[in-house]
């Protein structure tokens, strides 16, 4: 009886996720798309070969559409024997994109069953972890290959514990299937950036097992993963190969220039610079943005309406009134380092709070594992801003060079920050009364200090952003 109630539950929450996906991307039921940018490219570069795949009803593995010319092994490409596709197809049988939030919510939640939370507060974590601002916002520009990955993300991870946890035929199933269909998912450098968040976890739990002088466990660990990943690795074989053959014809392999552009001789070995690698780079203060939103300003291009300042003051200038909407309907409101920015990555000012209450109620010792992982993944963010330690990457940690827009390591941090809060939320509730009042007036001197000092010198930054002599140009020549 008590199985069937727990069915029963997990039930109701799935149901619920498939409500909320399909109610927050409604238009989709009506028949509408999402315009995403990224796709239309996409769209033009597979013309040729979906006209060919359709005349010919056969696989074409070049394409003269993209760039002058290429092979399509990253353009859709089909492989024979893609059982692992079929089964992601059948996980995400949504319309697109709620599918993906769908696989948000599913896999978070999965994870936080493993770590032992009640399932009313899983449902709600996944709900804190799928609404993730860049999660979404990567949806709405057609990052569907990283939306893809990053869904199965937790779902790889929650295989991990369990074989940590010692369910090992569980673990390595769902460690198998999960790795099989994130792999599959073809974004290997959110892939990449999972293995380093398993790697965290992974010294967390060998560190206790070599403690306990646990070393059969370590060795069932081991070849239980060994398994899983022959197998994650077989299923996809065909696509890792022919990407990994492609590569060193790519800006992704070794450099062959004597000199660069400027006639200076080329003394680095990777094709491409740590200048393109870190492009993207986080901005140190503009980490903040993580609990405190639009502290940076918005994106590189928003609607700021008619009825604010930005409009009477352009009109000021002796702007015409219909380019002054033109102005105002796509101004760029983010003032941080970035080249583009769609939305500040957000995760949630409750969720911020949740992981200081965390760190005074949990005694798990996993939380640190988590926290570690996130502060690594903030401090690799920061890219060119914080050299010291990217610039240490680039040159030692295998793959780590064939990667740019390292911003978007912050995927792990927007993971593992959710995981720790609803930790948070879940030993609160266990905790006496007197530890309850405790917690919450220590996490509230914390959370309220920290908004304090963001008020006094909020003054002292530099709301200019990297558009802004442009923007003072066309003016110029439209007044």
């Amino acid at each position: 009886m008590n199985v069937l109630k727990k069915f029963y539950v997990h039930g109701l929450v799935v149901l619920g996720f498939l409500l909320i996906s399909c109610i927050y991307f409604y238009p989709v039921l009506q028949g509408k798309k999402i315009f995403q940018s990224d796709i239309v490219q996409y769209t033009g570069m597979a013309k040729e070969q979906n006209d060919f795949r359709a005349t010919h009803q056969s696989e074409p593995y070049w394409t003269n559409s993209a760039f002058g010319g290429m092979p399509t092994y990253q353009l859709g490409a089909n492989y024979p024997h893609e059982y692992i596709s079929k089964l992601d197809h059948v996980l995400r049988f949504l319309p697109r994109p709620a599918d993906y939030l769908f696989l948000y919510f599913i896999g978070f939640y999965v994870l936080l069953l493993v770590l032992k939370i009640d399932p009313l507060q899983a449902f709600f974590g996944a709900l804190a972890f799928g609404f993730s601002t860049y999660l979404i916002v990567i949806l709405g520009v057609g990052h569907n290959a990283k939306a893809h990955a990053i869904a199965y993300m937790p779902l790889v991870l929650a295989g991990v514990m369990l074989v940590y946890q010692r369910k090992f035929i569980l673990g390595g199933i769902v460690t198998m299937l999960a790795a099989a269909l994130e792999i599959n998912a073809n974004h290997f450098q959110m892939t990449f950036y999972l293995l380093l968040l398993l790697l965290v976890i992974s010294c967390f739990y060998f560190f206790q097992y070599i403690k306990e002088k646990d070393f059969a466990t370590i060795g069932k660990v081991i070849g239980v993963f060994a398994i899983a990943g022959v197998f994650a690795i077989g299923t996809n074989a065909t696509n890792l190969l022919a990407t990994s053959e492609y590569a060193k014809y790519s800006t992704r392999d070794k450099s062959e220039l004597s000199f660069n552009a400027d006639g200076t001789k080329n003394t680095t070995k990777n094709a491409m610079s740590n200048d393109y690698i870190t492009e993207y780079s986080y901005g140190i203060l503009e980490s903040m943005n993580l609990f405190a939103p639009r502290i940076f300003g918005g994106s590189n291009s928003e609607n700021v309406g008619t009825d604010g300042a930005m409009y009477e003051f352009i009109l000021s200038q002796n702007v015409p009134e219909a380019q002054a909407k033109d102005f105002v309907s796509a101004m760029p409101t983010y003032w941080g380092d970035q080249p583009i920015v769609a939305a500040p990555a957000y995760i949630g000012s409750v969720v911020f709070f949740l992981c200081i209450v965390a760190l005074f109620v949990v005694k798990r010792r996993i939380k640190y594992a988590f926290l570690v992982a996130a502060i690594l993944s903030l401090l690799l963010s920061w890219g060119k801003n914080f050299s010291a330690l990217t610039d240490f990457c680039i040159d030692y940690v295998p793959m780590y060079n064939k990667f740019r827009a390292v911003s978007s390591i912050q995927v792990i941090l927007e993971l593992c920050a959710p995981v720790i809060a609803i930790l948070g939320l879940h030993y609160f509730f266990k905790a006496e009364k007197d530890r309850q009042w405790k917690v919450l007036w220590q996490s509230s001197a914390i959370g309220l200090g920290i908004l304090a000092l963001l008020f006094v010198f909020k003054c002292s930054f530099n709301s200019s952003g990297g558009s802004d002599s442009y923007f003072r140009e066309v003016m110029d020549r439209s007044s």
